[in-house]
Protein backbone atom coordinates (compact mmCIF):
# COMPACT_ATOMS: atom_id res chain seq x y z
CA UNK A 1 0.00 0.00 0.00
CA UNK A 2 1.31 3.59 -0.89
CA UNK A 3 0.39 6.72 0.09
CA UNK A 4 0.97 10.18 -1.11
CA UNK A 5 1.11 12.63 1.70
CA UNK A 6 1.84 16.12 0.17
CA UNK A 7 2.72 19.06 3.02
CA UNK A 8 2.22 22.40 1.09
CA UNK A 9 4.57 25.13 1.77
CA UNK A 10 6.94 27.56 -0.08
CA UNK A 11 10.47 26.95 -0.92
CA UNK A 12 13.31 29.39 -0.24
CA UNK A 13 14.87 30.34 3.20
CA UNK A 14 13.03 33.60 3.53
CA UNK A 15 9.70 31.22 4.21
CA UNK A 16 11.20 28.46 6.32
CA UNK A 17 9.42 29.55 9.20
CA UNK A 18 6.24 31.03 7.99
CA UNK A 19 2.75 30.15 9.23
CA UNK A 20 2.10 28.67 6.05
CA UNK A 21 5.08 26.16 5.45
CA UNK A 22 3.41 24.39 8.66
CA UNK A 23 3.04 21.26 5.85
CA UNK A 24 7.09 21.70 4.78
CA UNK A 25 7.81 21.53 8.69
CA UNK A 26 5.60 18.75 9.77
CA UNK A 27 7.19 16.60 6.59
CA UNK A 28 10.81 17.62 7.67
CA UNK A 29 10.28 16.93 11.39
CA UNK A 30 8.68 13.20 10.40
CA UNK A 31 11.59 12.72 7.91
CA UNK A 32 14.26 13.81 10.20
CA UNK A 33 12.76 11.62 13.13
CA UNK A 34 13.24 8.50 11.18
CA UNK A 35 16.60 9.25 9.34
CA UNK A 36 14.89 10.32 5.89
CA UNK A 37 16.74 12.84 3.52
CA UNK A 38 14.57 14.47 0.46
CA UNK A 39 15.86 14.31 -2.71
CA UNK A 40 14.83 17.39 -5.30
CA UNK A 41 12.90 15.53 -8.09
CA UNK A 42 11.00 16.83 -10.58
CA UNK A 43 7.69 18.79 -8.55
CA UNK A 44 8.93 18.40 -5.57
CA UNK A 45 11.18 17.26 -2.80
CA UNK A 46 10.89 13.53 -2.20
CA UNK A 47 11.22 11.37 0.76
CA UNK A 48 10.04 7.48 0.78
CA UNK A 49 8.99 6.57 4.77
CA UNK A 50 8.61 2.91 4.86
CA UNK A 51 6.49 1.97 7.81
CA UNK A 52 5.35 -1.26 8.69
CA UNK A 53 4.78 -2.54 5.27
CA UNK A 54 3.38 0.74 4.28
CA UNK A 55 5.14 2.93 2.28
CA UNK A 56 4.55 6.74 2.44
CA UNK A 57 5.30 9.16 -0.32
CA UNK A 58 6.65 12.41 1.08
CA UNK A 59 6.20 15.36 -0.81
CA UNK A 60 6.88 18.96 -0.51
CA UNK A 61 6.11 20.73 -3.80
CA UNK A 62 8.35 23.23 -5.08
CA UNK A 63 6.05 24.63 -6.92
CA UNK A 64 5.13 27.35 -4.32
CA UNK A 65 1.77 26.86 -2.70
CA UNK A 66 -0.48 28.27 -5.00
CA UNK A 67 0.67 25.58 -7.92
CA UNK A 68 0.69 22.72 -5.78
CA UNK A 69 -1.56 20.90 -7.79
CA UNK A 70 0.81 20.46 -10.60
CA UNK A 71 3.03 18.24 -8.06
CA UNK A 72 0.39 16.70 -6.20
CA UNK A 73 -1.21 15.26 -9.71
CA UNK A 74 2.59 14.26 -10.97
CA UNK A 75 2.99 12.09 -7.75
CA UNK A 76 0.16 10.56 -7.71
CA UNK A 77 0.37 9.35 -11.51
CA UNK A 78 4.05 8.89 -11.31
CA UNK A 79 3.46 6.44 -7.95
CA UNK A 80 0.02 5.25 -9.19
CA UNK A 81 -1.21 5.94 -5.98
CA UNK A 82 -4.98 6.33 -5.81
CA UNK A 83 -6.56 9.82 -5.11
CA UNK A 84 -8.08 7.99 -1.81
CA UNK A 85 -4.18 7.39 -0.59
CA UNK A 86 -3.61 11.20 -0.37
CA UNK A 87 -3.30 13.23 2.63
CA UNK A 88 -2.65 17.40 2.23
CA UNK A 89 -1.50 18.98 5.00
CA UNK A 90 -2.33 22.87 4.87
CA UNK A 91 -2.22 26.03 7.32
CA UNK A 92 -5.97 26.91 8.19
CA UNK A 93 -6.54 30.57 9.19
CA UNK A 94 -10.30 29.64 10.19
CA UNK A 95 -9.17 26.84 13.16
CA UNK A 96 -7.38 28.19 16.34
CA UNK A 97 -3.48 27.49 16.96
CA UNK A 98 -2.73 24.25 16.84
CA UNK A 99 -5.95 22.54 16.38
CA UNK A 100 -5.97 19.76 13.60
CA UNK A 101 -9.09 19.05 11.98
CA UNK A 102 -8.65 15.95 9.24
CA UNK A 103 -11.30 15.69 6.48
CA UNK A 104 -12.22 13.39 3.49
CA UNK A 105 -13.19 16.00 1.20
CA UNK A 106 -14.52 19.55 1.15
CA UNK A 107 -13.93 22.93 0.02
CA UNK A 108 -10.68 25.28 -0.50
CA UNK A 109 -11.45 27.46 3.02
CA UNK A 110 -9.79 30.48 0.90
CA UNK A 111 -6.41 28.37 0.45
CA UNK A 112 -4.77 28.92 -2.74
CA UNK A 113 -2.92 25.79 -2.54
CA UNK A 114 -5.90 23.59 -2.07
CA UNK A 115 -7.97 25.40 -4.69
CA UNK A 116 -5.37 24.64 -7.32
CA UNK A 117 -4.88 21.00 -6.18
CA UNK A 118 -9.02 21.53 -7.14
CA UNK A 119 -8.37 22.67 -10.12
CA UNK A 120 -6.09 20.03 -11.04
CA UNK A 121 -7.34 17.19 -9.79
CA UNK A 122 -11.28 18.60 -11.10
CA UNK A 123 -12.37 17.53 -7.76
CA UNK A 124 -12.36 17.99 -3.90
CA UNK A 125 -12.42 14.21 -2.96
CA UNK A 126 -9.56 14.16 -1.09
CA UNK A 127 -8.31 13.63 2.42
CA UNK A 128 -6.63 17.05 3.96
CA UNK A 129 -5.30 17.70 7.39
CA UNK A 130 -5.60 21.53 8.59
CA UNK A 131 -3.67 22.96 10.58
CA UNK A 132 -4.91 26.19 12.31
CA UNK A 133 -2.77 28.99 12.65
CA UNK A 134 -5.38 31.50 14.04
CA UNK A 135 -6.68 34.63 12.81
CA UNK A 136 -4.71 37.23 15.37
CA UNK A 137 -4.19 39.62 12.32
CA UNK A 138 -6.40 42.99 11.85
CA UNK A 139 -7.95 43.54 9.20
CA UNK A 140 -6.09 43.59 5.58
CA UNK A 141 -3.06 41.74 7.18
CA UNK A 142 -3.80 38.28 6.44
CA UNK A 143 -0.75 37.97 3.82
CA UNK A 144 1.39 39.11 6.18
CA UNK A 145 0.17 37.09 9.09
CA UNK A 146 0.26 33.92 7.16
CA UNK A 147 4.24 34.57 5.48
CA UNK A 148 4.68 35.30 9.28
CA UNK A 149 7.37 33.54 11.62
CA UNK A 150 5.52 31.82 14.59
CA UNK A 151 5.13 33.68 18.02
CA UNK A 152 7.78 32.26 20.53
CA UNK A 153 4.71 31.34 22.55
CA UNK A 154 3.80 29.33 19.37
CA UNK A 155 7.00 27.65 18.68
CA UNK A 156 7.13 26.31 22.44
CA UNK A 157 4.13 24.62 21.72
CA UNK A 158 4.69 23.38 17.95
CA UNK A 159 6.90 20.38 18.49
CA UNK A 160 4.01 18.67 20.23
CA UNK A 161 1.44 19.69 18.03
CA UNK A 162 3.71 18.25 15.21
CA UNK A 163 4.13 14.84 16.76
CA UNK A 164 0.43 14.41 16.66
CA UNK A 165 0.85 15.02 12.99
CA UNK A 166 3.08 12.54 12.46
CA UNK A 167 0.55 9.98 14.64
CA UNK A 168 -2.18 11.23 11.90
CA UNK A 169 -0.35 10.54 9.22
CA UNK A 170 0.77 7.16 10.54
CA UNK A 171 -2.95 6.23 11.88
CA UNK A 172 -4.16 7.23 7.75
CA UNK A 173 -1.99 4.56 6.66
CA UNK A 174 -3.17 1.63 9.02
CA UNK A 175 -6.04 2.91 10.73
CA UNK A 176 -8.09 4.70 7.43
CA UNK A 177 -9.46 8.00 7.35
CA UNK A 178 -12.86 7.55 9.90
CA UNK A 179 -11.22 6.09 12.71
CA UNK A 180 -8.64 8.56 12.17
CA UNK A 181 -10.70 11.21 12.44
CA UNK A 182 -12.75 9.95 15.05
CA UNK A 183 -9.36 9.71 17.07
CA UNK A 184 -7.78 13.42 16.21
CA UNK A 185 -10.11 15.52 15.22
CA UNK A 186 -10.15 18.45 17.62
CA UNK A 187 -7.55 17.45 19.88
Amino acid sequence: MKYLIAGLGNIGDEYRNTRHNIGFRILDSLALSSGLIFSDKRYGFIAEYPYKGRKFILLKPNTYVNLSGKAVNYWLAKESIPVENLLVIVDDIALPFGLLRLRPHGGDGGHNGLINIIQVLGHQHFARLRFGIGNNFPPGAQVEYVLGEWTKEEEQKLDERISVCHNIIRSFGFAGLQKTMNEYNNR
